[in-house]
């Protein structure tokens, strides 16, 4: 209950900050390339459910619909603008959307696309999927872009067992400074 009250509040200010950056961006992504502004992705939630993540656009309407790690050649469908966007993350800001109405946690394992079945299987293999999605998360703070799908659920399944909202706060502080620095983004 401790966490779903933070989350609410912080998301609603993070919200009110954020909206004149959030609309500046999105005339940027209208202006330099053709489609919308939101690209809402069906995602894994908690408890084997799904639900619509919200994210800017960074890719051409042409993409495959596939995580972007796993595509060859993934700068060729980056938009120009969207490359500035993954880079400082900017592109997730949507999400304090799904945040405010519970959907996710500021901390958590990131959602996954639904087509990313060996992640998800493990995920309920171990009972990670008994979290709500996270904005950021351990496996994110210990490698994001470089880990593999087992590297991952071993952060995750780490999570699980020591999760708690000083945890949280860690998790929260290191994910601002590496966004800061740009650590672990490759694309």
């Amino acid at each position: 209950m401790i966490k779903r009250i933070f989350d609410f509040i912080l998301s609603l200010n993070f919200i009110a900050i954020a909206i004149l950056p959030m609309i500046l961006i999105a005339i940027i992504i209208k202006i330099s390339s053709t489609g919308p502004v939101i690209f809402w992705s069906l995602r894994s939630g908690s408890n084997n459910s799904t639900f619509n993540m919200p994210k800017f656009r960074t890719m051409f309407l042409d993409s495959p619909y596939v995580a972007s790690n796993l595509l060859e050649d993934k700068h060729r469908y980056i938009t120009p603008f969207g490359s500035f966007l993954r880079k400082t993350s900017l592109d997730e800001l949507p999400q304090l959307w799904s945040i405010l109405i519970g959907k996710m946690s500021f901390v958590g394992p990131r959602p996954c696309i639904l087509n990313e079945v060996e992640w998800i299987e493990k995920r309920k293999k171990y009972n990670i999927i008994s979290l709500k999605p996270g904005l950021t998360g351990l496996a994110q703070i210990n490698g994001r872009d470089n880990l593999t799908i087992n590297e991952k659920i071993e952060f995750e399944k780490k999570y699980l067992k020591n999760a708690n909202f000083t945890f949280d706060i860690y998790i929260l502080l290191i994910t601002v400074l590496q966004v800061i620095i740009r650590k672990n983004i490759s694309h």
